[in-house]
Order: C-alpha cells, then sequence, then structure tokens
C-alpha cells in the first residue's frame, strides 16, 4: 500500500517491480533484490570498494524554501547506514544535506532510518540520498519502504512533529532532574506501516544515581474539563527499572496545576508503548509531558519515541466513563471492592493481558466467596433519556466466576438511588468475551457506577475485565434528510471494528446503489470505528430511498443486516437542477435549467461495399452513450462563482432533475463551456452557460474528501503563526483538505 503524502512514485517507494527509481551516485552497484515487507521487492546496493557506497533516487521532487521535509527508508545491513535529503536548485545544482545520525549499530533485521530538515533558501528540489561504509568491496545493504515528504505525524497530537518524534534535533525536550538529554539513532524493527514513528529517538541519560527525569519544550494549550491521553514508546535500561510518563497541567502562570504519571510494568528491554490520562483541571491552560527513571544507577538511559498528547479516545460513541476508567493503562481506574475478600490491580507485565492498550483490570479472590466490584461514579449525559448500555470485556484466566450485573444509579446529591442487575449467570470460561447489558435509569438520576457481584467458584479464581462502556443506548441507525443540501445523512451506531461494511441505497423497485465514503463506494470497507456518520449527495430528488447495511467479520460468517426508515429528498423547484462532484460535495451547486439536451447517441461503425451486392456490410460497435448541451443560467455573482468552482476540477459530475422532468439521475463529463452574457445594462449578474455533457459511469474509487481526522489542534501544533499558514494554503479548501502550496 502506498505511503500516504508520498513524493516518491509508488516504484521508487517499493522497489516493485523494478529499481528504475533509484541510482548508484557513489561506490555502488544497485540490483533488485526480494524479502520486502512493502511488497516484495527490495533495493540491493553493492559496495564497488572500500568505503562509503551512496544510492540517490533517480528524480528530483519540488520544495519550498523553509518548510520542513521528512524522509525515511527501511533498511537491513552488515554496517550501520544513514539517509539524508539532498537540496538543490532550480538547475539541480547541490546546495546541502541534510543527513541524519548513523544508526548506532548494524542490524540485518528491517529497521527504520529518518531524518527531517527544512528546505534552505534558494532550494527547488530535493533529493534521498542512501548511505553506509563497508570496510570492503562487494558488501551488500538492503533498502525498501521509501518515503519523502512533509511530516508523517500522529494525527490530533497537541505536540509539534520534531517533540514527537525529534527528526530534526533534540530542540523539543529538555533535562529535568539529574539527567542529560540526546539524540540517538538505534536500530529499532518497527512495522512497515508505522509511518509516524522514526529513526531517531530522544535518550535520557541519568547524570548520577537518584531521580532522572526531562520534560518537553513545548506547552500546547488545553481546555479544562476535557480528557486528555499521553503516550510514548519507552525503552527501559533494564526490565527492573521504574520508568514512567506523566502529562501536566500548567496554569496561565506556567504554575503546575496537576499531574498524571503512568508507570511501565516491562517486560524486558524491548520498546513498549506507555499510556497515561487525566482531565484538564480548571485552571489549567497548557500541558506538557515528561519522562523519567525513578531511582536510576548513574549513567543509566531511558529512551523515548512518538510522543504524544491527543483527546483522550472512547471506547463508544457517547460513553460517559473517561478513558482511565475504560482502559486500565495506568491504574485501577477508581474500580474498587466494595465488600468481600476479592483484590484488584492492573495487570502485570505489560502486554500480558488487554483488549485495549496493554492491560486490563485484574480481579482475584483466593477463597470461593462473593466480593463487589464498583466503578467510580460518572455523570450520566443530560437530555438523552433513559435507556442505557453497559459493556466490559472479560477474561477468566483462573477457576471460575459467577456475576450479578448491574448498575447503581445516584442523584445529584450522590444518594443511592437503588441497583438495576440483571440475574446471576457464570462468566463465560475461555478467551475474551463482550458483556452488555440494557438498563432503564430511575427518574432522577444524574450519575451512576457500574456494580459486579462477582463470586469465585474456586479458591485462587482470577478474572481481567477491560473497557468499560456506559452510553445512550439511541437507535443502531438513523437518517436525517438535508433539502437544502440534498442531501442524506446515514448514522450507524455499535459498529463492530475490524468487520467489514457495505451500504446500499435501495428503492422501492427493489434496486440497490452502493453509497459512497471517505475511500471510494463502501463495498466490504473496514470499520474502523463503533460509530459511522455517512453523507449521502447522490440519493435522487423525489424519491423514496431506504438504506440497507451489510456487515460481515473480516475472516468471513455470518452476515449481520440493517435497514433504515424511507425517506425523500424535497426536490424543490422543477425548473432547478442540482450540478454535484461526487468526491467534492462542497463543490456542489444548483442552478436554474434553461433547456435539457438535444441528446445524441454515437456509434464507431464501418462500412465494406461488396461488388455485386446491393446492401453494404457494416461492422459497428455498441452505440455509445448520450451527448448533448445542457444550456442553464446562473443568477448572481454567486451561482457564477460557485459553478466555475464546480467546473474546475474537470471531475467526473452527477447531474440530478426533479422526478418528472423527462431527465434521469446522470453522471457526467463536462467538455467546453460556454459563458454568455443576456443583454442589457453591464452591470446585469445573469449568465447563460452552454455545457456539453458525455454521459460517464459512476465512479468507483472516488472517495467523498474529508480531514480524515484532521482538526484545527494539527494546524496549531503545525503551524507558529497566521502568516505560516496564509503562506501554505492557497485557499480555504486546500487548508481544510491539508493541500500545501508546492
Amino acid at each position: 500500500m502506498a505511503i500516504p503524502g508520498n513524493m516518491l512514485s509508488s516504484t521508487t517507494e517499493s522497489v516493485d517491480p523494478n529499481t528504475s527509481g533509484w541510482i548508484s551516485k557513489l561506490n555502488c552497484t544497485l540490483s533488485l533484490g526480494s524479502g520486502g515487507r512493502n511488497g516484495d521487492g527490495v533495493l540491493t546496493v553493492k559496495s564497488v570498494a572500500a568505503g562509503e557506497m551512496q544510492a540517490r533516487t533517480v528524480s528530483s521532487y519540488p520544495v519550498v524554501p523553509g518548510t520542513v521535509y521528512h524522509t525515511f527508508a527501511d533498511s537491513s545491513g552488515s554496517v550501520p547506514e544513514r539517509i539524508g535529503i539532498r537540496w538543490l536548485t532550480a538547475a539541480n545544482a547541490e546546495i546541502s544535506i541534510t543527513w541524519s545520525l548513523t544508526t548506532s549499530a548494524a542490524s540485518a533485521s528491517w529497521h527504520r532510518v529518518s531524518v527531517a530538515g527544512a528546505a534552505p533558501v534558494n532550494a527547488a528540489r530535493a533529493q534521498v540520498l542512501l548511505s553506509s561504509t563497508p570496510a570492503a568491496g562487494n558488501v551488500t545493504h538492503f533498502w525498501e519502504n521509501g518515503y519523502l515528504g512533509l511530516p508523517q505525524r500522529t494525527v490530533g497530537n497537541l505536540l509539534g512533529f520534531n517533540a514527537e518524534t525529534t527528526e530534526v534535533d533534540s530542540s523539543g525536550w529538555t533535562a529535568e532532574t539529574n539527567a542529560t538529554v540526546s539524540r540517538q539513532a538505534p536500530p529499532v524493527t518497527w512495522s512497515a506501516t508505522a509511518y509516524s514513528v522514526g529513526g531517531h529517538v530522544i535518550a535520557v541519560t541519568a547524570t548520577a544515581a537518584g531521580n532522572a527525569s526531562a520534560i518537553s519544550a513545548e506547552r500546547p494549550v488545553v481546555t479544562p474539563g476535557t480528557e486528555y491521553l499521553a503516550y510514548a514508546y519507552l525503552n527501559p535500561p533494564t526490565a527492573a527499572a521504574d520508568t514512567w510518563i506523566e502529562l501536566r497541567f500548567y496554569d496561565t502562570s506556567g504554575a503546575q496545576v496537576g499531574v498524571s504519571r503512568g508507570s511501565l510494568a516491562a517486560p524486558g528491554t524491548g520498546w513498549y508503548r506507555q499510556r497515561v490520562s487525566a482531565v484538564a483541571p480548571a485552571t489549567a491552560a497548557t500541558c506538557g509531558v515528561a519522562a523519567g527513571i525513578g531511582g536510576a544507577s548513574a549513567g543509566q538511559v531511558l529512551r523515548l519515541e512518538q510522543t504524544s498528547v491527543i483527546v483522550a479516545p472512547t471506547a463508544r460513541a457517547g460513553t460517559v466513563i473517561p478513558y482511565r476508567s475504560t482502559s486500565f493503562e495506568q491504574d485501577a481506574g477508581g474500580w474498587a471492592v466494595t465488600s468481600g475478600a476479592a483484590t484488584i490491580a492492573r495487570s502485570t507485565p505489560w502486554g500480558a493481558y488487554g483488549v485495549d492498550g496493554s492491560y486490563a483490570l485484574t480481579v482475584t479472590s483466593a477463597t470461593a466467596t462473593a466480593s463487589t466490584l464498583r466503578s467510580p461514579l460518572f455523570p450520566l449525559t443530560p437530555g438523552v433519556g433513559l435507556n442505557w448500555r453497559s459493556e466490559l470485556y472479560s477474561q477468566v484466566t483462573a477457576g471460575g466466576w459467577t456475576a450479578v450485573r448491574g448498575i447503581r444509579w445516584y442523584d445529584a446529591g450522590g444518594t443511592s438511588l437503588g441497583l438495576s442487575s440483571a440475574a446471576s449467570s457464570a462468566v463465560p470460561a475461555s478467551g475474551w468475551w463482550i458483556l452488555t447489558n440494557d438498563w432503564v435509569a430511575p427518574t432522577g438520576a444524574t450519575q451512576a457506577a457500574i456494580e459486579w457481584t462477582l463470586t469465585a467458584t474456586s479458591a485462587s479464581s482470577v478474572l481481567r475485565l477491560d473497557v468499560a462502556s456506559l452510553w445512550p443506548a439511541l437507535p443502531l441507525q438513523h437518517v436525517d434528510v438535508d433539502d437544502t443540501a440534498a442531501a442524506i445523512t446515514l448514522t450507524l451506531r455499535e459498529l463492530p471494528i475490524g468487520y467489514l461494511i457495505t451500504v446500499y441505497r435501495t428503492g422501492q423497485d427493489g434496486s440497490q446503489t452502493l453509497v459512497r465514503g471517505p475511500a471510494g463506494l463502501l463495498d466490504k470497507a473496514v470499520i474502523t470505528s463503533d460509530l459511522m456518520v455517512i453523507e449521502d449527495y447522490e440519493a435522487p430528488l423525489g424519491v423514496p430511498v431506504a438504506y440497507r447495511v451489510e456487515i460481515v467479520p473480516a475472516a468471513g460468517g455470518s452476515i449481520q443486516i440493517r435497514t433504515t426508515e424511507t425517506v425523500t429528498i424535497d426536490p424543490g423547484d422543477p425548473q432547478e437542477a442540482w450540478l454535484k462532484d461526487p468526491g467534492q460535495p462542497q463543490r456542489n451547486t444548483k442552478v436554474l435549467v434553461e433547456k435539457a439536451p438535444d441528446w445524441s447517441r454515437s456509434i464507431e461503425r464501418a462500412a465494406y461495399r461488396v461488388k455485386g451486392r446491393r446492401n453494404a456490410v457494416i461492422l459497428s460497435d455498441v452505440r455509445g452513450g448520450q451527448e448533448g448541451d445542457l444550456s442553464i443560467w446562473t443568477r448572481t455573482d454567486d451561482e457564477r462563482k460557485r459553478l466555475n468552482w464546480l467546473l474546475d476540477s474537470g471531475n467526473v459530475l452527477l447531474w440530478q432533475a426533479a422526478p418528472g422532468m423527462g431527465v434521469d439521475d446522470m453522471y457526467v463529463n463536462v467538455g467546453e463551456t460556454s459563458e454568455g452574457r443576456i443583454g442589457g445594462p453591464a452591470q446585469e449578474p445573469w449568465r447563460e452557460w452552454k455545457l456539453p455533457l458525455t454521459a460517464a459511469d459512476m465512479p468507483v474509487t472516488v472517495g467523498v474528501g474529508g480531514t480524515a481526522g484532521r482538526t484545527w489542534q494539527d494546524l496549531l501544533s503545525e503551524f507558529a503563526t497566521w502568516a505560516d499558514v496564509l503562506g501554505s494554503y492557497e485557499t480555504g479548501e486546500d487548508l481544510l483538505f491539508d493541500r500545501r502550496r508546492g
């Protein structure tokens, strides 16, 4: 799969099917190898003699001076290596090279090598350089999965690119206590698709024995009352070392007003993602991330990579349970045993148990007795009704359990309004199970706690729990009509993540048409969130339609089917029609029709006159689609600008007219257009247009343009000033879709 945003061609990126994107620059020959992860092909670089060998991209790529660019590749070899960006003038003369650090050791395993830097003032183009220095000739080094483009960073991260991955330098971090901070390049094996991790890492080295720590130099803005999640990959010096990350909050004067720590229960000395979450206090204005070692020995090193702070995710859309009490990544999340012999704790070590993240809540009972487990109190979302749904993942890892699952309700003053519970049942005995219940809140309930009465059926029983959710039980599917945009919004809830989804628009005649999503038609698309909102701008006007949703496990199995109620878009004035761009619906516009096309349908054919035969022999192809001129008016300058904006892309458009006008919905290509005045004074805004239409097939792979999770926070993290933003984007639409100049 192509790396998003890559300026390199797919052949250059994956070295498939050949090495045509690369050329020798110094002391090497190139050939095609095998065994890659981004496709089978790899670039084999073989030294001619002892000394440094370099390969470079054949092409150079346009860059904007002052903009930071990022390059990486995965490498395997018997000597350390480095990667660089070679900056060139418009005449392809070399200006300088931004080199990564040389990896600290050689590794035959695939590992990431990367660097980032700002294009020099007079740079116009750039190339990627690959370098290693063998001690003899005929030494091979392997490369694949190459990238050059804008920085690859975690979407939604409050921290900037260099604080997250330190690919430019180490200035994103500062020493805090008994430590020095540096940048290193160890050979670390990451997934081939882990694009937001790099080759450089931050190293926090203890100066002397004792606690040692470092902190991010940035202080991004936070919103009081919002829960945030911080995480980083930690590489502890020993498995027994006390390593941790902290999420800290500061007020407007810079004084610390809150802190939450997540300690790593390391199973070894590899790379482990540790998370910590907290709600920003009422006086919080900014935040920071710290990392450190408790009781370090002099010279011990903690390394960290991909440090991020994001708004905490939710396990279910609308859940009222905060992340800390949902996923148990730092502790028991406020859950407690209110009676009985059972004890609870976060599981250990990292990665042994867990559905979300790397830990789970562990319930242990030394005796075959009953205990009551209760969560903290959670404020119920006001105004959503009385129906609620709870969900917990469970896994029995020793002994056995029965459970009475329930919800305890509270009023605004914290007084219990009673317990709603289900009948006692055995907790499933193997693997992870999703246990779900529906509840009706009593009148006056404003808070709730999940409460289970657990009975161990044998001594030394152990139960793991994870991903706790409590959310309003809203309809699983719902449709809304927006007549002003001639669109229908389909909302799907409680979808199984990782399953495949197909969505059809169904007509009263039984016809089924695939609905468009962000990556094309929704035909066995992977579900990535339990909530999906689909905006269907291609639904017909004035015709009743419903939706059919098919959900199936990725590995195959039984199909779940959902259907919606029937709805109709108001077609409006029958003299008006819609012209829509399926992939860019923000450009859709309504126009006043002067005259529908007089259609023609061309056909390719050849006539052969046979001597002595009256009729010719005709050989013909199938008849082509409809062609004709659509005559329309624009009535205002705004309508004229919107129509030009729609036509500028040259994309296939959808033409929709009201029922009864003798025209079916059509996908069309628009040829050379003409715009004319209709007479009258020069100030007259009306224009007459001729749009030559040629019928086209429905676009299959075109997705509805969107931000793919990008928010204003990403803009704040990537640009220092609004002047930088204005200099990087030509239009507001370019900003929305992150289409930068150059």
